[in-house]
């Protein structure tokens, strides 16, 4: 007599919000959010300057409290045990506390102390960290006279000296160079690949197209999550009889005013040396015997295209 064939089950995530809702006061902050991170997951959280971005990351690290809902970390409740969280999640915020007057050795003994690392298990740790970011050459250099780009390695050292499996980073690369990014998401990468679990805001495009999933969040409500793939497939970025065209111009900025008035083109913004538009089929072969000079071709809406869209039907904004 055979047996059944064993099941085995997924499993549980790494992050889990369901039904998050944050109020302070009268004012909704973070309204009704669910979603869901795996072991090794690079999610990158996009929104607005004031959307409760940061504010979902604190409630997360029990920071401050759930109205509402319901959320996990590594299968702990953070209602219940958010000192037990704190030891297992790493944080890298938007002014992350670096102390300048230290040089960097003073900086990572200093979090490895607050984290409670014992000297043999700290100086193990600061020795790895220095050779994955780099930061041998400058171990006995004031912070105060580093870039901001080696200043942002050594917040990304100090935020994960305790060896956490879930990491937090809040705009991690804001204002620092595009070489300097590339370097700092290389990291991420790395430490991704040995089953760290990283959730990331920014604002920047590019680095959203590297991350697995996306989500965005906009007047505080969660109005997109899935890959890439998957939000240029959203109906609400693809508008029943409309199409994404890119049109190549010499002169962009005058014919971006032109296409505007246009009649069945309902966005155009520029890029590059081209104007992306969103634009009534049925207008399609109309403009192009407009503008027979140019070249117009239909494309796949880049995320920048997708958020603008979302945004813009969230506002009521015709489509």
């Amino acid at each position: 007599m055979s047996s059944a064939p064993s099941s085995t089950a997924a499993p549980a995530p790494v992050i889990r919000a369901d039904h998050l809702t944050i109020r302070f006061g009268d004012v909704t902050a973070v309204d009704d959010v669910s979603f869901h991170l795996d072991k090794g997951e690079l999610f990158g959280f996009l929104g607005p300057n004031g959307s409760g971005k940061t504010t979902i990351i604190r409630a997360l690290c029990g920071l401050i409290p759930l109205t509402s809902g319901n959320a996990t970390i590594l299968g702990m409740d953070v209602r219940q045990h958010a000192k037990d969280i704190k030891r297992h999640v790493g944080y890298m915020s938007q002014k992350f506390g670096l102390y300048e007057d230290l040089t960097v050795s003073e900086n990572l003994n200093f979090y490895a102390a607050a984290y409670g690392l014992s000297s043999t298990v700290a100086n193990a740790r600061i020795k790895e960290l220095l050779a994955l970011t780099s930061l041998e050459p400058y171990f006995t250099r004031r912070v105060a006279q580093l870039s901001g780009g080696w200043k942002q390695r050594l917040a990304l050292a100090c935020a994960i000296i305790h060896s956490p499996e879930v990491v937090f980073l809040d705009e991690p690369t804001a204002g620092i160079d595009p070489v300097a990014r590339r370097s700092l998401w290389d990291l991420f990468f790395q430490l991704a690949g040995q089953g760290v679990t990283f959730f990331v805001t920014t604002h920047y495009m590019d680095e959203a197209e590297r991350c697995g999933r996306l989500g965005y969040i906009y007047m505080s409500r969660l109005i997109a999550l899935g890959t890439v793939a998957d939000l240029q497939e959203l109906p609400d970025a693809n508008p029943p009889g409309t199409s994404r065209v890119e049109i190549e111009a010499p002169q962009v900025s005058v014919l971006l005013t032109q296409l505007r008035q246009f009649p069945g083109v309902r966005e155009a913004t520029i890029f590059g040396r081209a104007i992306h538009a969103l634009v009534e089929t049925r207008s399609i072969d109309a403009l192009q015997a407009a503008f027979p000079q140019l070249a117009i071709r239909t494309i796949q809406a880049s995320l920048e295209d997708i958020f603008v869209t979302l945004t813009l039907h969230i506002m009521g904004v015709p489509q």
